[in-house]
């Protein structure tokens, strides 16, 4: 071969080798990410901190539940508060989460007593409602109350939980309990909170006439839907137990398993009647919480000031409700409180 063309294959092979050099340079070189930092354990272990926050537990419960009109048994789990489960629902059943009002637990009747609030029992079974027939009726507010106690399924829909026997309500045909209120004077109040929906209908003169829009609950076709078989997979049945324990649901914070408490029990249910008393709402939730800061503090001072540092300070409770809640409360430590009495909605 003449020598010009060694030469030149000299330097061709030359170029290749500096081009290859630079691209496995270590300044050409992409930056490795950095190697998470470890803790030492006791044991002499090593354990990886994460840079995200850790997210809570989910609880490992199975839980059975049904469409109340009727539908195959779903199994659910993995939730931690009531948005997450009518998620868990809706994907059950490849529906939209939108279309759940409310879950009653073991009936798939509008049975207000059975709504699903706060807290599910580890044996409960629970229907999901979905929405059915949307209704528009005109009332005439012909006195200061209404007669309607609310309450929300915590996903943003208001619904009626109780109508007053003899009231404006009770005389609307077609207004049932259990109806979902979507609109006021074609103004939707989806996303508030019932004692939102409450107000405006409190605030309504005496003497207007109003519209109201209410989508009623899909029935059930048929006189009997399947019931729980009361087993529960191993995993509950050998961790939990089948006592009275339950599952308490928070708008905040993982949902935890906790024994019944009588005095806790029966003082949610005579301050949840103070509320519809005075506010024409029902909450379980907010029950429990008024009931766990009350159980904290010694004097109805110590309590009013507790109220008015917590998250319930928007309500704007009276001094007077205030007192009446504390005396629930102070009744139900002391076991003098053995049953709730009944109030009239006052809106």
């Amino acid at each position: 071969m003449p020598l010009k063309n060694i030469l030149n294959r000299q330097k061709k092979n030359k170029s290749k080798e500096n081009l290859s050099e630079n691209q496995n340079s270590p300044t050409r070189e992409t930056p490795r990410p950095e190697a998470p930092t470890t803790t030492p354990e006791a044991n002499g272990g090593n354990t990886v901190k994460s840079d995200h926050p850790q997210q809570p537990p989910r609880p490992k419960l199975v839980f059975h539940c049904q469409q109340a009109q009727g539908s195959p048994t779903g199994i659910i789990s993995g939730f931690t508060n009531v948005k997450e489960l009518y998620v868990k629902i809706a994907e059950c059943y490849e529906i939209p989460s939108s279309e759940i009002l409310f879950c009653t637990l073991n009936t798939h009747k509008c049975d207000m007593t059975r709504l699903l609030g706060g807290q599910i029992g580890l044996e409960d079974f629970i229907f999901a409602h979905v929405k059915g027939q949307p209704k528009e009726v005109e009332v005439v507010k012909s006195e200061d109350a209404l007669g309607l106690t609310i309450t929300d399924n915590g996903n943003g829909y208001a619904f009626i939980k109780r109508i007053k026997e003899g009231s404006i309500m009770d005389k609307v045909p077609i207004v049932y309990v259990g109806d979902h209120i979507e609109k006021l004077n074609g103004q939707t109040v989806v996303g508030l909170r019932h004692y939102e929906v409450a107000k405006m209908l409190k605030e309504i003169p005496k003497g207007t006439t109003f519209t109201l829009r209410v989508v009623e609950p899909l029935k059930s076709g048929f006189s009997f839907v399947g019931q729980s078989t009361g087993k529960k997979s191993s995993s509950v049945s050998n961790k939990v137990g089948s006592g009275k324990q339950t599952l308490r649901l928070r708008s905040t914070g993982p949902a935890t398993v906790e024994q019944d408490d009588d005095a806790a029990n029966i003082a949610t249910d005579k301050i949840n009647n103070l509320l519809e008393s005075y506010m024409g709402i029902n909450d379980t939730e907010l029950a429990q919480s008024i009931w766990e800061i009350g159980d904290k503090c010694d004097n109805p001072h110590d309590f009013a000031c507790a109220v008015d540092e917590s998250d319930m300070k928007d309500f704007g409770f009276t001094d007077t409700f205030i007192f009446d809640l504390w005396g629930a409360i102070t009744d139900a430590k002391s076991g003098r409180l053995k049953k709730t009495q009944e109030f009239n909605e006052q809106f």
